[in-house]
């Protein structure tokens, strides 16, 4: 089963990747894919809450036109 990844699971697994870094519970083998994994996860997060914050500021700018300009 392919799930889309939400942020908050994002943001759990990241959280769980620094603590396998900080506690040394993760191999040199494993490294560099936990790293790439993290990497990954901090764009995927990053972009999230850039289009959200765009879907906001759209919202909060079509509340503020006059309502003769509401399609």
């Amino acid at each position: 089963m392919n799930k889309t990844l939400d942020y908050a699971e994002a943001i759990i697994e990241l959280e769980q990747i620094v603590n396998e870094i900080e506690n040394a519970a993760i191999g040199i083998d494993e490294l560099s894919e936990k790293v790439k994994r993290a990497a990954w996860l901090i764009k995927f997060c990053r972009n999230k809450l850039s289009s959200t914050e765009k879907e906001v500021t759209d919202i909060l700018k079509s509340i503020e036109q006059p309502e003769e300009e509401i399609d």
